[in-house]
């Protein structure tokens, strides 16, 4: 199947975006996830600032990986497939039925996660630290996706 040159364009660059998010977010996910992360070590964040950069680096990664996947080249993939894309909801039902993610309500789950991270740090540790080890058990999922949507981009020679 042959696809506009511009939309083939737009699925190289968002291919090659996904794979350096990823690479990122593995390694932050590494180093920041040697240790469980509990409250005790989310009260550490105030006096540790490369505990903290780490935390925000995760946070951030986590966020845009999804968001690159989930807002950026779902739609775009689907698109070059001849789908019209739809609310993000229905693109990732869309994706669950394809194999490429494993639940709709997974990905809808890590999402609100990340709100978590991002917002409720500062009054409740605990939610912080619950928030960030959930998250750290999503990333294959995550990872998986990715490599999912860059393996279909790959088999339609669309690279």
């Amino acid at each position: 199947m042959t696809i506009d040159p511009k939309m083939a364009l737009r699925l190289q660059f968002l291919a090659r975006v996904v794979r350096k998010e990823s690479q990122h977010l593995a390694g932050t996910d590494q180093r920041l996830f040697v240790d469980p992360f509990t409250p005790e070590r989310a009260a550490q964040l105030e006096t540790d600032a490369d505990l903290a950069e780490r935390v925000e680096a995760f946070a951030g990664r986590i966020g845009r990986l999804q968001d690159t996947l989930g807002d950026k080249l779902l739609p775009g993939l689907l698109a070059a497939l001849g789908e019209s894309p739809a609310a993000a909801i229905d693109n990732l039902d869309r994706a669950e039925r394809l194999g490429w993610i494993p639940s709709a309500d997974e990905w809808m789950t890590l999402r609100k996660l990340r709100n978590q991270m991002v917002h409720e740090y500062v009054e409740d540790i605990a939610v912080l630290a619950s928030a960030l080890q959930t998250a750290h058990e999503f990333v294959p999922m995550l990872t998986d996706a990715a490599n999912k949507l860059l393996a279909e981009i790959a088999r339609r020679n669309w690279e």
